[in-house]
């Protein structure tokens, strides 16, 4: 995975981070999304950090 398209999605109330890539010649806003929580056991917002 490139280094330009990896991010780093947090959970505030747990702290938990997941990686991932985005492409930011086409998405220029902050990247929101749903996943799994392994601390809470259900779906939760992960919102992009800073790295």
């Amino acid at each position: 995975m490139s280094q330009d398209q990896l991010i780093i999605l947090r959970n505030k109330e747990t702290g938990e981070t997941i990686h991932t890539r985005k492409n930011k010649r086409k998405v220029e806003r902050k990247i929101e999304l749903k996943k799994y929580s392994k601390k809470l056991r259900k779906r939760i917002v992960f919102k992009e950090a800073k790295k």
